[in-house]
């Protein structure tokens, strides 16, 4: 079981990576050549409850240039005078962690269930995404509260409980444990005229019990939201020379530090892209 810090007043510096994974400014991204955009406006024209997601990982060259790309088509989402926030992440899994085998087995219907904190905005959500046979992903928000960060009962858990029974009602969310902790850094971009949106994210890390996994800080982890057919951000991702791969941050992050899941696409990554070490026992 996870430790997880409770007090809203520590949140940003208990979030903060055990490991220094560098400390890239949006500003290094030159976001500030994109227009803004709020987020009123981008839940009106690009909230993607349902849709295909595509994952890449890219040097933070690479990421500059993408940016220079897209800013006559993406505006920046800006909340507060701040165009990135601060993401922690509580992934609930069974105790045999069937969601993170799931995913490794590249099984089409899979799910996630987590506990997500927006630290600079002090606003909390209960999640449950769920993958279905055609590929396209089904997001669902329930309302939490920062203080019940990382709790899995009372109502979250009858969220959870009614919404994930829907399409897997095999599994027993009472039964559910904490799995691991990711925070990371993300700024958003959105395609209002498409309803698309791209996002960056980057000193990503994550805490488990048996111990930590980070990616290098030389790289971000960049991923398009949208219809299946690929967005203006896929191609110009392909034009730099950026390919799409299976990714989950959850789940490579599980199954680089538990020896009986073996996932061969995370274990390409490590020693380049994904590091990890083992906690003192």
């Amino acid at each position: 079981m996870l430790t997880l810090v409770r007090s809203p007043e520590v949140l940003p510096q208990a979030a903060r990576p055990l490991i220094a994974v560098g400390s890239e400014d949006p500003g290094t991204f030159a976001l500030d050549r994109l227009a803004t955009v709020s987020l009123a406006e981008m839940v009106e024209h690009a909230a993607l409850m349902h849709r295909t997601d595509r994952k890449y990982f890219a040097p933070l060259t690479t990421v500059r240039s993408l940016i220079d790309v897209l800013s006559d088509s993406h505006r920046v989402l800006e909340i507060d005078g701040r165009w990135s926030t601060l993401y922690r992440t509580l992934y609930y899994d069974t105790e045999n962690l069937d969601a993170c085998r799931h995913h490794v087995q590249k099984r089409r219907r899979r799910w996630k269930v987590r506990s997500r904190l927006y630290v600079e905005d002090g606003l909390c959500r209960i999640e449950v995404k769920t993958k279905d046979n055609r590929g396209q992903t089904h997001k669902v928000m329930g309302p939490s509260s920062p203080s019940r960060y990382g709790e899995l009962s009372g109502a979250e858990l009858d969220f959870v409980t009614t919404h994930l029974g829907v399409t897997h009602p095999e599994v027993d969310t009472s039964s559910m444990v904490q799995s691991a902790e990711v925070s990371y850094r993300r700024a958003t971009l959105a395609n209002l005229d498409h309803g698309t949106r791209v996002t960056i994210d980057w000193n990503l890390h994550c805490r488990l019990e048996a111990g930590d996994v980070w990616i290098d800080p030389a790289y971000a982890l960049i991923e398009t939201k949208g219809p299946v057919l690929p967005s203006v951000g896929d191609r110009a991702l392909s034009s730099l020379g950026t390919r799409p791969r299976s990714f989950s941050k959850y789940a490579a992050a599980v199954s680089m530090m538990t020896p009986t899941i073996a996932d061969n696409d995370v274990r390409f990554l490590q020693g380049s892209i994904l590091h990890h070490r083992f906690r003192d026992t």
